[in-house]
């Protein structure tokens, strides 16, 4: 776009977007802060006084940061990997890293159940070879500990899609030239590549933790809704009980919502910074 172009053309170029903002996220959101204020806000006073919300909160806490690190640490070793290879191969093997994102969370979780469950194909081949029992080990993937290792599967790719780029364009004369002076190899990453990496890598850390603090369609398939007590699956049982409390079960979402809104906050705060360094 020109940046002479008329201000009218560039309003109704921005109509679709707003329409869709006022109707898919603002019209809605509206809606669910006016039900939970409903009766003065005394919904979040009922469900602050639940410990089974706080405990809820704890384990999401945990769940969205065990399974963000693991995302981090995995997806920048397999982005680093890709930036060193040629640009056919690495396009070949993004597509192929790059299919979870196409999945359903059921679908995932059916994939784990297939492999990781206790008539899986790992958990087989581990008992036949190791004598490892089969109930014990598929109730790891089964319990809260293991939705981390489940999430990190399609929150990797996400890792790599937003790191591969930086790995790519960063220039690596300038690892050569601290190990021409006496860096090892480990000591010139820690010292040149990783500041440089690190404000893209934040950002990638919260908007994998945001997804994980959101997501309930896996952990429905695999834990079910009492099994794992996070908030995503309260909230879905207070939408499925036919009597649930409204306002109580609106300020859930909202305080939801607003725990995923801060994460990604603080993700675009730290890429407006770098921007403006630059």
């Amino acid at each position: 776009m020109k940046p002479g172009a008329p201000p009218l053309l560039l309003a109704g170029l921005a109509l679709p977007g707003a329409a869709c903002l006022l109707l898919f996220f603002l019209l809605p959101l509206g809606m669910i802060a006016a039900e939970a204020f409903v009766g003065g806000g005394s919904g979040f006073v009922r469900l602050l006084q639940k410990g089974e919300f706080w405990t809820g909160l704890r384990n999401t806490f945990l769940l969205g940061v065990t399974a963000g690190l693991v995302s981090l640490v995995v997806g920048f070793a397999v982005a680093l990997h890709l930036s060193r290879l040629s640009e056919t191969r690495r396009m070949s093997l993004l597509l192929m890293i790059s299919l979870p994102l196409t999945f359903s969370g059921l679908v995932v979780a059916f994939g784990f159940i297939l492999a990781w469950g206790r008539a899986g194909f790992f958990t087989i081949a581990l008992n036949r070879m190791f004598g490892v029992d089969a109930a014990e080990f598929a109730r790891f993937v089964y319990s809260p500990q293991g939705l981390a290792f489940v999430y990190a599967y399609y929150l990797i790719p996400r890792v790599v899609m937003l790191l591969l780029p930086v790995l790519v364009n960063f220039d690596r004369a300038q690892l050569s030239a601290a190990e021409s002076l006496g860096a090892s190899r480990l000591r010139a990453m820690l010292s040149i590549l990783l500041p440089q990496v690190a404000p893209s890598a934040l950002v990638a850390f919260c908007l994998v933790v945001a997804v994980a603090f959101g997501a309930y369609g896996t952990a429905l398939a695999l834990v079910g809704s009492g099994q794992a007590n996070i908030l995503p699956l309260q909230l879905f049982a207070m939408v499925s009980d036919a009597g649930a409390d409204w306002p109580e079960t609106a300020a859930l979402a909202l305080i939801l919502t607003a725990l995923c809104s801060i994460v990604m906050a603080a993700g675009e705060v730290v890429s407006i910074r770098k921007e403006t360094a630059h």
